[in-house]
């Protein structure tokens, strides 16, 4: 399984993960993105209060997240794109989606430099959309989210300002958003340190493989579990998640 947050743009051990990539010319919506988890002081955190968690870091070696996308506005429609789609399939529409707006766009142009502003995703009709494979409920979720962010009601300003929960509070109205969907962007835009995903599927499977459950982790067990790894959660998600993908000298659980 890969992790939500692997991928290019790798920052290792001993340094804090942040840093905008270059963004779209001229974008109202650029992300403030400063440096929040120090990996380093993360690191040694878990390491010390987490014996399964020591092994897990063991195995997998210095973290690697990928880089935020360039605007928050492009994380979320991204998101929204992605959503019970593979990979490979998502990669293609998205590609379509970006070629609406500059000809010639493609998937990899979207993830690294050029994404439409919200103003022109509402401009554009919701035909253009369908030819692009987008569905109809997915073209209604984009509209919906760039509303939000033209409207000013969510925008880069108001992340920085919002702790965890308000983030999700105001990131729930938008349709297409969960509370999953909001989280991954805490943990993987905004960078933000300490957050728990307790009904995420790979992490409930991982706990119940390496803490000796007998079932995938209930949300309950999730809070039990990750008790000890605060304030650096999101980083030992991120370790957890990797764990299905590397060979751990399992023994009996601590």
């Amino acid at each position: 399984m890969a992790a939500p947050g692997a991928g290019a743009g790798v920052a290792a051990g001993g340094r804090s993960l942040g840093g905008p990539l270059a963004p779209a010319p001229g974008s109202r919506y650029l992300p403030r993105v400063a440096a929040t988890i120090d990996t380093e002081r993360a690191v040694a955190h878990l390491r010390r209060a987490d014996s399964v968690m020591d092994m897990v870091i063991e195995a997998v070696g210095p973290p690697q997240l990928r880089e935020p996308s360039p605007t928050a506005f492009q994380a979320l429609a991204r998101s929204i794109i992605f959503q019970q789609l593979s990979g490979k399939a998502a990669s293609t529409i998205l590609g379509r989606f970006v070629a609406l707006f500059r000809e010639g766009a493609t998937a990899e142009d979207a993830v690294s430099g050029f994404f439409p502003e919200p103003a022109e995703v509402l401009a554009i009709d919701d035909e253009a959309m369908r030819s692009a494979g987008v569905s109809r409920q997915k073209a209604a979720a984009l509209r919906d989210l760039a509303a939000h962010f033209a409207e000013g009601k969510l925008s880069v300003e108001r992340f920085g300002e919002w702790s965890d929960e308000e983030v999700i509070e105001h990131l729930l109205p938008v349709r297409g958003i969960g509370r999953w969907t909001a989280q991954m962007f805490l943990m993987f835009q905004l960078r933000r340190p300490d957050v728990l995903p307790t009904a995420d599927v790979g992490l409930n499977r991982a706990m119940m493989r390496l803490y000796g459950l007998e079932a995938p982790a209930t949300p309950d067990e999730v809070e039990r579990i990750g008790t000890p790894w605060h304030p650096w959660a999101t980083l030992a998600c991120w370790y957890l998640w990797r764990s299905e993908d590397v060979i751990l000298p399992l023994g009996d659980p601590a």
